[in-house]
């Protein structure tokens, strides 16, 4: 029996993708926007994983299907949107029923562009699949008619300034997927308070429980897999619940702990620093005086006077 090949495909180009799918041929190589509820796809290429080379951003509404990407899937039946960079593994169900819009744009119809940089400065193309941006009947009217003024300005004749009319709708498209974001973790306040809590109590059970002698200092990246959250969503949620993103709370736990130990223990500084997990005792020096305006030494001497 023939082994089956679950390796993704790697998908250089957006023309590749539309043959692959069997959809019409794009109208520019470096940019494409697929209406889903006028075009069928192939589906039987829908059920593996692709690796594209190029941006992904989708609003899809559906009545079944799961589609998702990493290591898990995310059901579409309220509808949201989702962003993928290039070098992103992405998945489908064959059986997904599910309709919307799809812009693909390669890097390098960003080129010289600044949004070429800019771009990269939007977190949530690092998201995971459960943080799909869900829209309100209002946010889905803007969105979608920023992706039809793109499909019409692609529609239209080519002249000199048709790409920066382009790249100027899609950085709009961005701008407002970012704002309804940051409204996200507003109307979610309530979901993002349990899952700070449960962070400070993972915190609070790695310091306690040690395990900072054999595990290191604790890092965003375990908080993030313990919370099955992406790092960068769980930063950008907490940044905007509490003004500080999950480093800078790392940060707040230890010299917590740190001065818990300077108070009531007869610890050196260096063995504080070796039970808090720092290789070596300089780093937890100056990470102590950047937070409290004075060195380790000092804060255990005030309170031997």
């Amino acid at each position: 029996m023939e082994k089956k090949d679950n390796s993704p495909l790697k998908i250089s180009s957006i023309s590749e993708l539309h043959r692959i799918l069997n959809l019409p041929k794009p109208l520019h190589p470096l940019i494409s926007l697929v209406d889903n509820t006028s075009m069928s796809v192939n589906k039987e290429m829908l059920n593996r994983s692709f690796v594209f080379d190029f941006y992904k951003i989708s609003y899809k509404f559906s009545e079944n299907g799961k589609i998702g990407y990493g290591q898990g899937y995310y059901d579409f039946n309220e509808g949201g949107m989702m962003f993928t960079a290039p070098n992103q593994i992405l998945f489908t169900e064959e059986d997904a029923e599910y309709h919307g819009y799809t812009l693909l744009i390669h890097p390098d119809f960003l080129r010289n562009y600044p949004l070429a940089k800019n771009i990269k400065k939007y977190g949530f193309f690092s998201y995971d699949t459960n943080e799909a941006l869900h829209l309100s009947d209002k946010e889905k009217n803007t969105i979608v008619g920023l992706m039809n003024n793109i499909l019409d300005e692609m529609n239209n004749a080519i002249d000199e300034v048709s790409q920066d009319v382009i790249v100027s709708y899609i950085e709009v498209l961005l701008n407002y997927s970012n704002r309804f974001y940051k409204r996200q973790f507003i109307t979610r306040k309530a979901i993002n308070n349990d899952f700070l809590s449960k962070m400070e109590d993972l915190l609070e059970e790695y310091f306690n429980q040690q395990d900072t002698l054999t595990k290191g200092l604790p890092t965003v990246e375990f908080l993030a897999s313990k919370l099955n959250l992406s790092t960068h969503y769980l930063s950008d949620m907490l940044r905007n619940l509490t003004g500080q993103n999950a480093q800078q709370h790392i940060h707040e736990k230890l010299i917590e702990k740190a001065k818990e130990y300077l108070t009531t223990t007869n610890f050196s500084v260096a063995e504080i620093a070796y039970n808090l997990g720092f290789e070596h005792a300089q780093s937890f020096n100056k990470l102590f005086k950047k937070k409290m305006n004075t060195t380790p030494l000092s804060y255990k001497q005030s309170f031997m006077n």
